[in-house]
């Protein structure tokens, strides 16, 4: 298949020290806390390698010992729910990540024994099946009778696996996957295609998605004929026909289809799973539309296109806002269209740094929308729902879309501070991506000793006077011989006039055009030093259904506002200037980006990012209006 975008072998792109790295390494430290016994529970329960009956049966289990009940996963990941399992594989795909990122051979090492312990409950099993529960529940599938996504849960367990084997070169990985696939090849070989269809319309998850992975490995003619048979066409089929197969559906079902669609393209260059994969965009997105965060769904499922503002309650979910930057992601390497890249990066900064408590690292399954939300944090080893997985992946998978490679050169996508090594040719080039947190700004900055040098040394550039309104980047590339080749910049949506790019202090003259790659062709050399700078402004967005109704926008960046009720705004909605001014702009030695406070009104409101919400009440979106109603217009206006 024809790319016009690579990602790059995980761990080829590291992310530089700074606060997105910092949320990376919450995240390991969480992944790493969870012990083997406790990830490894269930799969030894159902293959008879582990029974628990407390002392002997015959007194009271105690509950100091690490392996009495009180210590053991529970929520979705307890013995006694039918997705338990699930976790599994989300920790072992983060592993395999965490691992090519950091080279820290302790996670290495546990994610192999892991495996290890994995592939001996598959032969304690008879050597094929591997789950945390019974067959039988494929079986009750089958006949018709309900259980909790068996399918969903397996998908999950392949899906880390098979990340232990491409990313951390487990081959041990590969081997269990084969025989799991030899399972299912031989259970689904009874099923007509009737009977087929109608287990597909269960939640399948990425069963899809996995197939093809494994037949872009083994080349297996029976692994291809389970993506025949994964091939879910009552969905595919209405998604080609223009039908609005979403709404009120379970946005998560479907999505994960939709990328063992776009892999299934990949492995076999069927165009007609390309197709499906854009015609799913063009319903999920661009004729659906979003709230300002990048979501189409509430609940779990899909708002009606283009009717969103009676369903701000609940909010979004994680596991959606995950896969649809994975999505996003796929689709921006088929195309090269720069608005995948702008979508993602909405989704980076109001999906996955917001669902992440910023201080313990917990998870929040949903991200409500509507006035007087709060966000509700799953604990460490209590809950374990699907979002708990996501969280784990997402988390550990910053890099694949911060740079891509093309034929021509290099593709700058996301602005997240990184280095990547790579070759052209013969030679051998690292391309360094650095933020100024003191002349520009730097989302979820921090305390650092580079902000430290600013207020302490008086020989170098004065700080600004007051917050700066744009970012700024440094690209610096080292070579051990001069290269010719393209580098391409994304240029994001929100960028405001005025954005500049310079090679070697001399300016360039191209079009500086928003959700736009901006491209750079020229024989390199070591040390050549491209600047960019993108000015960005406080802007409104409102809902697609009610225009009266904004949320604020810093950049990238969803704005809060920190109060527990609807409020009516009174000011110019095209001017958010009118409403907003800058507050707590500056904290010792960096800047308070998104903080925002209202001027003007009745009662004031804080205004702080949406990711850095933690236990407070907050409200997205607020009424504008242009004057404030006297008490007797009030009065008539409630009467009418």
């Amino acid at each position: 298949m024809s790319k016009v975008m690579s990602t790059f072998p995980a761990g080829q792109v590291r992310l530089s020290p700074g606060p997105i790295q910092a949320r990376f390494e919450l995240n390991k430290h969480y992944v790493m806390s969870l012990s083997n016994a406790n990830l490894l529970r269930n799969f030894y329960l159902e293959a008879g390698l582990w029974s628990y009956s407390g002392n002997g049966g015959t007194t009271a289990a105690s509950t100091t010992s690490m392996d009495s009940p009180d210590q053991w996963h529970w929520g979705w990941e307890s013995p006694t729910c039918e997705l338990r399992g699930h976790i599994m594989g989300h920790w072992l795909s983060a592993a395999a990540r965490i691992y090519a990122q950091t080279e820290d051979m302790l996670v290495k090492a546990k994610a192999d024994h892991i495996v290890n312990e994995l592939a001996k409950c598959q032969e304690a099993n008879g050597g094929e099946w591997l789950a945390a529960f019974p067959e039988t529940y494929m079986h009750r599938i089958a006949n018709g009778k309900y259980v909790w996504a068996p399918h969903y849960t397996i998908h999950k367990l392949l899906m880390g696996l098979y990340e232990m084997y491409s990313i951390a070169g487990n081959g041990q990985a590969l081997e269990i996957m084969k025989g799991i696939a030899a399972w299912f090849y031989r259970w689904t070989t009874k099923f007509s295609g009737e009977q087929m269809a109608d287990l597909l319309d269960l939640e399948t998850g990425g069963m899809l998605e996995t197939w093809a992975d494994l037949y872009g490995i083994t080349g297996n003619e029976q692994h291809l004929e389970l993506i025949r048979r994964y091939d879910r066409r009552r969905f595919f089929d209405a998604l080609l026909a223009g039908e609005d197969v979403l709404t009120n559906k379970h946005a998560n079902t479907q999505i994960p289809e939709i990328l063992g669609a776009a892999k299934a393209f990949e492995v076999t260059g069927e165009v007609r799973y390309r197709e499906i994969v854009e015609a799913f965009w063009k319903c999920a997105v661009t004729d659906r539309s979003y709230v300002c965060t990048g979501a189409g769904d509430d609940a779990e499922l899909w708002m009606p296109a283009g009717e969103m503002s009676s369903r701000m309650g609940v909010g979004q979910e994680h596991c959606v806002n995950y896969n649809m930057m994975r999505l996003a992601h796929t689709l921006l390497r088929w195309s090269g269209d720069a608005a995948y890249g702008d979508y993602w990066e909405r989704r980076f900064y109001n999906g996955v740094l917001a669902h992440q408590h910023g201080e313990n690292g917990r998870i929040s399954y949903f991200l409500g929308m509507g006035a007087g939300s709060r966000k509700n944090w799953g604990s460490e080893t209590g809950h374990f729902w699907c979002c708990h997985g996501t969280l784990m992946q997402a988390n550990a998978a910053y890099e694949p879309m911060i740079v891509m490679e093309e034929q021509a050169g290099l593709a700058v996508c996301q602005w997240i501070p990184a280095t990547v090594h790579f070759k052209r040719g013969e030679a051998k080039l690292s391309l360094q991506l650095e933020q100024d947190g003191q002349y520009g700004l730097h989302p979820l900055s921090g305390w650092s000793v580079t902000g430290m040098t600013a207020i302490t040394k008086v020989n170098i550039p004065p700080i600004p006077r007051h917050r700066p309104d744009a970012f700024i980047y440094k690209l610096t590339l080292t070579t051990n011989q001069e290269t010719e080749f393209t580098l391409k910049l994304r240029l994001p949506w929100w960028v405001r006039e005025g954005a500049s790019i310079t090679v070697n202090g001399v300016q360039e003259t191209g079009l500086f055009a928003p959700s736009f790659f901006y491209e750079i062709h020229r024989v390199w050399s070591s040390g050549d030093i491209v600047c960019v700078e993108l000015p960005k402004t406080l802007v409104t967005e409102s809902l697609p259904d009610r225009p009266d109704v904004v949320a604020f926008m810093d950049g990238p960046i969803v704005l809060a506002g920190l109060v527990d009720e609807e409020r009516t705004l009174f000011g110019i909605q095209e001017e958010p200037g009118s409403m907003l001014t800058v507050d707590r702009e500056r904290n010792h030695s960096w800047w308070n980006q998104g903080y925002y406070r209202t001027i003007g009104q009745e009662r004031g409101i804080r205004f702080i990012p949406l990711f850095e919400v933690k236990d407070e009440a907050y409200t997205v979106y607020f009424p504008v209006s242009a004057k404030r109603l006297s008490p007797t217009s009030i009065e008539t206006a409630v009467r009418s």
